[in-house]
């Protein structure tokens, strides 16, 4: 029994003491909400944690709290105790997300990709009518939302609405949209037959419109071809200015090859014409004095199919 009531005495004592710690105030604190909250001001806030005390600043801008106003604050919801720890004021800051031009066109362009009129590889390079300065807006999850646009392919001009979160009007703005691609631009002077490296390639954004009747060459389209014709620095590479490289050239020596199950036959000969690895090429056979057809295989090597007119030129 005595046992007993030790305890019951010790559990209510300790039940007091929770009862009675006092939220600890912070100095110094930063809210996202448009609201500041017990457990925002307050370390140990307890059930009362989410109770809002007062408005916050508007986003990206701070203030001082006097700790008088927090103590009338507290006294509303029935809080007549806290800790103040010897502060005047209390800095509060609330979070913002900056919302710029950059961050308008990201928008813009996401909606073109949706219509698939911004496809892959392109970007845009957006011009606005009137600058648009930076916007500090609520730190959400989303904190700005294109609520309309309308975009003129032949001219590129556009309007666009948008909603900005913490900002009561919308945002009109508008402009000029150039789409732009990726393209191949040559890095140095180089002469015509160069087989084109990775280093000797540089990708550049060029309007789309300049390249519409042309065609717009991939990186993967021009390394490993050889330039058709002398190129300057800075030149855009368009898909007729390279070719698979040549693998024999006219006049050079070549095996001519001709297999049939496990037997092989070769002979010297000279190509007569010019082909790359894979295609098609005229070759003179040097013993038979005789022109036959013949398919590249390798640097200095053709190979003679098993059709009949192919066989008796060897």
């Amino acid at each position: 029994m005595i046992l007993r009531s030790a305890l019951a005495l010790l559990t209510t004592a300790l039940l007091a003491n929770v009862a009675w710690a006092a939220p600890t105030l912070r100095a110094d604190i930063t809210v996202t909400a448009p609201v500041v909250t017990m457990a925002d001001m307050f370390d140990d806030a307890g059930e009362l944690a989410e109770t809002a005390l007062f408005r916050a600043p508007k986003p990206g801008t701070s203030g001082n709290v006097p700790v008088k106003d927090i103590t009338a604050a507290l006294a509303r919801i029935g809080v007549l105790q806290f800790e103040a720890e010897g502060l005047v004021n209390v800095r509060v800051t609330r979070s913002a997300a900056i919302i710029d031009e950059a961050a308008l066109t990201e928008l813009i362009a996401a909606d073109l990709r949706t219509r698939g009129i911004l496809g892959t590889g392109m970007t845009l390079d957006t011009l606005f009518a009137t600058p648009v300065a930076a916007i500090k807006a609520e730190a959400v999850a989303q904190p700005a939302k294109l609520l309309s646009l309308r975009y003129l392919p032949g001219n590129g001009a556009f309007s666009a609405r948008f909603a900005i979160a913490g900002v009561d009007q919308t945002l009109d703005v508008s402009g000029t949209i150039e789409l732009m691609i990726e393209a191949p631009h040559i890095t140095a002077n180089l002469p015509a037959g160069t087989l084109l490296s990775p280093e000797n390639i540089a990708m550049r954004p060029v309007p789309v419109r300049f390249v519409e009747s042309v065609g717009v060459a991939r990186l993967e389209d021009v390394v490993g071809k050889s330039l058709v014709r002398q190129s300057r620095e800075g030149m855009m590479l368009r898909p007729t200015d390279v070719t698979t490289p040549l693998v024999v050239s006219k006049n050079d020596s070549v095996t001519i090859y001709f297999r049939k199950g496990p037997m092989t036959l070769t002979v010297k000969g000279q190509a007569i014409t010019s082909a790359a690895a894979g295609s098609p090429v005229q070759v003179l056979n040097l013993m038979s004095k005789r022109v036959i057809s013949a398919t590249v295989i390798a640097p200095g090597a053709v190979e003679v199919g098993s059709d009949p007119l192919a066989i008796a030129g060897l």
